[in-house]
């Protein structure tokens, strides 16, 4: 949901700046992402601009899903390439929230919720919703969903945008007939086909651990092992 392996990706993609030329390399990601909060996929997709500003050509490849924020992330590419039944789309804007207000009003539990600015809260959890708040909060879903509109089309002018940012989604090869990928084909396949011509580099950033860190994991791993043989053993015994 948070699009929490940005920080690698930024630091990914720094490295890759440093070296690469826009005449010789290309970059290839491997996405699958079902999208999240829209600040955290914001902050994602303005990390892969990065090499299209550098003129770097962009290739993203969708195995299993792209959608929503994952999808804002891939149309940034140059090419799009997907399995046939990835998921692929869902160009909109939900946001959900239970109220308890009847309930704690039934026990006689007051809630208050104080505010400086008319709209610093338009609807709350506890609190009496009104309508007032929610058309403010409905207003701000359809801008948040016309800046996601807008920037996909940046990337793909050729989009029918009011006919896939309906929230839909599609399997591969219907995203393709959409427009919203470009070939259909599978990462490995991709990858071992560029293979034949070109030199293939696999980037990554690992953040440094603290020894603490690393004992425990060795502590679960350890543990793991321990737990495996017993049931490795469990297993050849008969049972009735």
């Amino acid at each position: 949901m948070s699009a929490s392996a940005t920080d690698q990706l930024r630091e990914e993609i720094t490295a890759i700046l440093s070296i690469a030329r826009p005449e010789k390399d290309e970059v290839v990601v491997n996405l699958e992402s079902p999208g999240g909060m829209v600040h955290a996929y914001g902050f994602a997709a303005s990390q892969l601009e990065r090499l299209r500003r550098k003129q770097i050509p962009l290739t993203v490849c969708v195995d299993k899903v792209a959608a929503s924020g994952g999808y804002m992330m891939a149309c940034i590419a140059n090419r799009i390439i997907a399995a046939p039944f990835a998921v692929i789309g869902s160009i909109g804007v939900v946001a959900q929230l239970p109220n308890f207000h009847r309930l704690l009003k039934k026990h006689d539990i007051d809630y208050e919720v104080l505010t400086a600015g008319e709209y610093k809260r338009t609807l709350t959890v506890f609190g009496q919703n009104t309508d007032k708040g929610r058309e403010k909060f409905v207003e701000e879903l359809e801008e948040t969903h016309q800046l996601f509109k807008d920037f996909v089309h940046e990337y793909r002018p050729s989009l029918d945008i009011s006919k896939v940012a309906t929230g839909e989604i599609w399997y591969g090869s219907q995203a393709l007939k959409q427009g919203l990928v470009d070939s259909l084909m599978t990462s490995d396949e991709f990858l071992t086909e560029s293979a034949n011509e070109a030199d293939l580099f696999k980037v990554t950033y690992q953040f440094k651990k603290g020894l603490q860190d690393r004992l425990g994991e060795l502590a679960a791993d350890s543990s793991d092992k321990l737990l495996l043989r017993w049931w490795q053993r469990l297993r050849q015994r008969p049972f009735v």
